[in-house]
């Protein structure tokens, strides 16, 4: 074999190697890039459940007694109604949450975007949200209720101090109202995001409920940031894994559970 062909050879061979470089280079990010494009899917998939709820670490379950849930009442929680009723319902929440806004039925069109199955009786669907349908029996006499922060999507610190701050005025379920809009979900998780040189947003966005004066100052004297921890605690002790959570009395529905499944357990307890 003559050098020249020798040379074309080994350039041939050179140009095989290289190619296969580049093709197991290119076939390679495509792996990769299949392997996140369906790890996203599987995320979505995942927080996408019936009973969407926004998840968190999985502690074992304890068991609930009503003398816990009567416990509740008191110690400056935000709770309605009588604790010695037939029926206590908690909530377990965070309002910058997804799920949150899902079960309480003031976001049609994050309802309509997360799932068929949780579009709103009022928008053409079959979900009926608990956190209103608990409210009308906590304002019939029928039951009370208590309402704990817990941190299940990252910016809803603002909005719980908001709320108890809202509490104080009597005005909690109208401020609760505005926050569990659509406004309020983009509001929290696009400008707030827990910045505390945010109050003024957060006070000027609630001032049809609460006077914005008030507000502001009493978010930015820092009287309400402890609870972000001791709700955090209690939400523990009740074997937290994601909100939003709620208990029919001892009984737990962990994600936004369509009310009407909710339903055999309230009619047992009102009996």
């Amino acid at each position: 074999m003559s050098e020249n062909n020798k040379t074309i050879e080994v350039s041939q061979s050179g140009i095989l190697f290289v190619g296969l470089m580049l093709m197991a280079a290119i076939g390679f990010g495509g792996y990769m890039y299949g392997k996140v494009a369906n790890l996203e899917k599987a995320v979505t998939t995942a927080t996408a459940q019936p009973a969407g709820q926004q998840q968190a670490a999985q502690p074992t379950a304890p068991t609930v007694t009503i003398e816990q849930l009567k416990g509740l009442f008191g110690n400056g929680n935000i709770t309605f109604g009588n604790k010695d009723s037939k029926l206590i319902f908690v909530e377990f929440s965070d309002p910058s949450c997804p799920y949150c806004h899902v079960a309480g039925g003031k976001n049609g069109p994050l309802n309509k975007q997360v799932g068929t199955q949780f579009i709103l009786k009022a928008d053409g669907g079959t979900y009926v949200a608990p956190v209103p349908e608990m409210k009308k029996l906590v304002d019939a006499g029928k039951a009370a209720m208590v309402w704990i922060y817990a941190n299940g999507h990252g910016n809803g610190e603002m909005a719980t101090k908001a709320l108890y701050c809202a509490n104080e005025k009597g005005k909690y379920w109208e401020a609760s109202d505005l926050l569990m809009s659509e406004a309020g979900y983009t509001l929290l998780n696009t400008t707030v995001k827990n910045d505390k040189t945010q109050s003024g947003a957060v006070a000027e966005f609630l001032k049809s409920a609460v006077d914005s004066r008030f507000m502001k100052s009493c978010l930015d004297s820092g009287k309400y940031d402890s609870r972000l921890t001791s709700d955090m605690a209690i939400a523990q002790k009740f074997g937290f894994n994601g909100t939003p959570s709620f208990f029919v009395n001892t009984k737990n529905f962990a994600g936004a559970y369509n009310f009407t499944d909710m339903q055999a357990d309230v009619d047992a307890a009102l009996k």
